[in-house]
């Protein structure tokens, strides 16, 4: 089996604390007894919304009623955001080409039932978190790594992620990264293609990270089966920017180590399509 590289490590390690400066602001339409000051958090890119946000809901219940409080929302320019999305993806999704902080707008009342799913605690986020980590392992081993694995195993993985405790979750979920060398990969890579312009919450395919002729996969081979828009030729203008993790992999990347470093703590990599900025 293969053996994680030192280098690699570090590149899993700059993914884990990799963090968006983000700035809340209680919405105006929210009943105060005092004027709410904004607060501003460090917010960790692999990490949900609600899991992270226990400090800017103390902080505004300090200037409310206890009537006045719902259930607490976060909304960006209009867009409600989707709490099950990792930070990274929302912020890549709908902020990646503005000035930081992130101004993220809080709620809490008229929560928006169409467009998010109620969390009413962190035990949702466990269940939610955990059902990906499933799915992606029986994309990638027909689930053999997580059904051999013990509950306090995948306890570790969702304490490592709570806790952001780097060292804990890896050490589990190292195992989920692994496969046989002759295979030359996952039976499939878990990715999701998100897209501001697009209805339909993402994209999701069966893809190989090795073609039946035995050839490596990359990013550009994945993105001419599911998104060839974002593929330019040369002497044209770049429509698209495809964002994993707020950076931009080289095309030529193979889909199978981007699988194992660039995926999310859920074993998704999850791929951000969105408008090129016109300079």
């Amino acid at each position: 089996r293969k053996v994680i590289m030192a280098d690699d490590k570090d590149v899993l390690r700059d993914v884990w604390f990799g963090r968006i400066p983000a700035c809340f602001t209680l919405s105006p339409e929210e009943t105060t007894e005092r004027e709410a000051e904004p607060y501003y958090l460090l917010l960790p890119r692999v990490s949900y919304l609600t899991l992270v946000t226990d400090k800017v809901k103390k902080h505004f219940l300090r200037v409310m009623k206890t009537e006045d409080v719902e259930e607490m929302w976060f909304e960006y320019e209009g867009t409600p955001l989707k709490w099950h999305y990792p930070i990274g993806v929302l912020f890549d999704l709908h902020a990646s080409n503005t000035a930081l902080p992130w101004n993220v707008t809080v709620h809490f009342k008229n929560f928006p039932e169409r467009d998010l799913l109620h969390c009413s605690s962190n035990s949702v986020i466990e269940a939610h978190f955990m059902s990906c980590i499933k799915e992606a392992d029986a994309l990638k081993h027909k689930s053999q790594v997580i059904n051999d694995m013990q509950k306090k195993d995948h306890k570790q993985l969702w304490m490592g992620l709570q806790n952001d405790k780097f060292d804990q979750f890896w050490a589990m979920n190292r195992k989920l990264m692994e496969y046989p060398t002759e295979e030359g990969g996952f039976r499939y890579i878990p990715f999701r293609i998100y897209q501001t312009t697009s209805d339909r919450p993402f994209i999701q395919k069966l893809f190989r990270p090795v073609s039946p002729e035995g050839h490596t996969l990359t990013l550009g081979d994945l993105l001419k089966e599911l998104f060839p828009a974002a593929i330019c030729a040369e002497d044209e203008p770049k429509r698209f920017q495809v964002m994993i993790h707020g950076i931009e992999p080289l095309l030529e990347t193979p889909i199978q180590w981007l699988s194992e470093h660039l995926s999310h703590p859920d074993n998704f990599l999850h791929i951000s399509i969105i408008p090129a900025p016109s300079d």
